[in-house]
């Protein structure tokens, strides 16, 4: 048996995790190579509502910003609780014709906002942009460096 495994390789042994590879080249700023290997990960698990948003981020970082609007919308359609989604879906609308339009996808981040010590830098800016909009505060946050867009 294991002479079959080497000549014809031991699928095991061999399977690649092209969600993890992706990741790794998006932190890499591998945008196009990233996207790829999301790709591959949606085929072996259609629908995914998190190899979706890494999707969708790729499309941000290389501009297809309509594209990520998109797929950000589709994830919400499965799961309307998807924070990543509603986070990366209104700084798309903010930069867009209607900032207005972002005020309802920062309240749903808000609202099922990711409890890890690591999101905290993103709720405040989430916060911060929201007072803004609502003219409530006029002080104005950078974005974090990385993450969900």
């Amino acid at each position: 048996m294991a002479f079959w495994n080497k000549l014809f390789g031991d699928d095991a042994l061999q399977r690649v995790d092209y969600y993890k590879e992706g990741v790794e080249l998006l932190r890499d700023g591998k945008f196009h190579e990233a996207l790829t290997s999301f790709r591959l990960a949606l085929k072996e698990a259609p629908g995914d509502a998190i190899v979706l948003q890494q999707i969708a981020i790729c499309y941000t970082r290389i501009g297809m910003v309509e594209e990520a609007a998109k797929t950000y919308r589709h994830v919400l359609q499965k799961d309307p609780g998807a924070a990543g989604a509603h986070y990366g879906l209104a700084f798309i609308l903010l930069r867009g014709e209607t900032p207005q339009a972002a005020i309802e996808h920062l309240e749903g981040f808000l609202a099922h906002a990711p409890e890890a010590s690591d999101a905290g830098q993103y709720v405040d800016h989430a916060r911060t942009t929201l007072a803004q909009l609502r003219g409530e505060s006029h002080e104005v946050s950078e974005p974090p460096i990385n993450g969900f867009l």
